[in-house]
C-alpha cells in the first residue's frame, strides 16, 4: 500500500497514517472483515518504523475501527451501521444543551484530579499570576496542536482567544463586528445565543430551516451581514448541515463579504470517528469565526472555550478590545493545556463515542 508521508507537516507521521488509513476505512476501501497490511510491510511502504505503524494501528484500535488478533494481524471491524441517523440523538425542545451531558460523559475523576496534582507540582506559584488577556501561551499552544491534528484546522495562538465559555465568547463576537449589525440565526436555536446579542443591542432574524441546514432561499432573502450557525447537531432541532449546504453558507458570505460564526459544540463526538469539515477549515476568504468549549468534551463545570479569528481579524480585535483581561484562572487554563497535551482530552472523546456506539 503506497501512503505519502509529509515530513514538513505538523502532524506526526503516525498521525498521518492513521488519518489515511480511518479515511479509507470509512469510505469502504477498506470494508468489515478485512486486513490491513501488516505492520513491516506498511511501514517499509511509508519509510518509517514499525513501532510508528504500531502505534497508528493502536489508535485504529482504541477508537474501534479495527481489532488486533495474535498472530494474525490487524482487522477493521468498524462498518457504517456503527454511525447513527441524526434523528435519534434529539434533545428535548425544553432541555438546555448544557445539561445533556450525563455523568458517564465528563472526564473520569481519576483524570481530572491527576491532571490538577500535576499542574500544582509542575506549575507552582505560577497559577496564580495573572493570565495574559487571550489566554495563556500553554493552552493556546496546546489548542493548535490538538486542531491540527484532528480538525485539519491550521491557526497559530495569536488567532485564539480564552474564555470563559460561549455565551461570554458570543459578548466578544458582537463587540468585534459591531453591535449596529443584523445578525441572522438559525430557526429554532438555542435561545440564550439570541439572549446575548440583543443585550448587546444587535438586531436578530431567524432564518428557517430544511432537514440540510439552513435553506438557500432564506439566506438569499436576509440582509444580515452576520451569520451565526452551529452546523454539527443544531440545537434544539438535531440538524446537521450538508457538506453542501456548509459551501452554500461559505458562498453566500463571501458573495456578502459578511462574517459567519461557527458555533462547534458537539462535532467532536461524530461516531464516525471523523469529525466533519469545519467551516472555518473551508473558508479560502478568512471570514469566518469558530468558537468551541470544554463544557462537554470535559465537565459542565469547565466553563472554558475558545474562540479562533481569521487573520484578518485578529489584528482588529487586538486594536478594539484586546483590552479584555480573560476570564479563566490560570489553574484551569494550565489544567487544560495538560489534559490535551497528555492525550487524556483525546482519550475520553474516543470513550464516550466508544460508549455511544454500544448504546446504538
Amino acid at each position: 500500500m503506497q501512503l505519502h508521508i509529509d515530513h514538513s507537516s505538523r502532524n506526526p507521521a503516525y498521525i498521518q497514517i492513521y488519518q489515511t488509513l480511518r479515511s479509507k476505512i470509512v469510505s469502504g476501501a477498506f470494508p468489515c472483515g478485512s486486513k490491513l497490511p501488516s505492520k513491516r510491510s506498511l511501514a517499509a511502504d511509508c519509510g518509517v518504523s514499525v513501532a510508528t505503524v504500531e502505534h497508528a494501528y493502536a489508535v485504529l484500535c482504541e477508537e474501534d475501527y479495527c481489532k488486533t488478533r495474535e498472530r494474525s494481524g490487524c482487522y477493521v471491524i468498524y462498518s457504517p451501521e456503527t454511525s447513527f441517523p441524526t434523528s435519534e440523538i434529539l434533545p428535548s425542545e425544553h432541555t438546555d444543551s448544557a445539561e445533556t451531558v450525563s455523568e458517564s460523559e465528563t472526564i473520569p475523576f481519576s483524570s481530572f484530579a491527576a491532571g490538577i496534582r500535576r499542574v500544582l507540582s509542575d506549575c507552582g506559584e505560577k497559577i496564580l499570576k495573572k493570565s495574559p488577556n487571550n489566554g495563556c501561551i500553554e493552552l493556546r499552544e496546546a489548542i493548535c496542536r490538538y486542531l491540527a491534528r484532528s480538525r485539519n484546522i491550521e491557526v497559530s495562538p495569536k488567532q485564539i482567544i480564552i474564555g470563559s465559555g460561549a455565551e461570554y465568547l458570543y459578548g466578544l463576537c458582537i463587540q468585534l463586528l459591531g453591535n449596529d449589525k443584523t445578525i441572522a440565526l438559525e430557526n429554532p436555536s438555542y435561545e440564550k445565543i439570541r439572549s446575548v446579542y440583543t443585550a448587546n443591542g444587535a438586531v436578530c432574524e431567524m432564518l428557517g430551516m430544511d432537514a440540510e441546514g439552513i435553506r438557500i432561499d432564506e439566506l438569499e432573502r436576509t440582509s444580515a451581514a452576520v451569520l451565526h450557525v452551529t452546523p454539527f447537531n443544531s440545537f434544539p432541532s438535531g440538524i446537521t448541515a450538508s457538506a453542501q449546504r456548509r459551501k452554500e453558507y461559505i458562498k453566500w458570505a463571501a458573495s456578502r463579504n459578511a462574517v459567519i460564526i461557527e458555533d462547534d459544540y458537539d462535532s467532536e463526538f461524530t461516531l464516525t470517528g471523523i469529525a466533519p469539515e469545519t467551516l472555518f477549515s473551508m473558508s479560502e476568504s478568512g471570514n469566518v469565526i469558530y468558537i468551541n468549549t470544554f463544557s462537554k468534551t470535559i465537565a459542565p463545570s469547565i466553563r472554558a472555550g475558545y474562540m479562533l479569528l481569521p487573520n484578518c481579524l485578529a489584528d482588529l480585535y487586538e486594536h478594539k478590545i484586546g483590552f479584555y483581561s480573560c476570564t479563566v484562572p490560570m489553574l484551569e487554563q494550565y489544567f487544560l493545556a495538560d489534559l490535551i497535551d497528555s492525550g487524556d482530552f483525546e482519550r475520553n472523546i474516543n470513550r464516550i463515542r466508544h460508549r455511544r456506539r454500544e448504546q446504538n
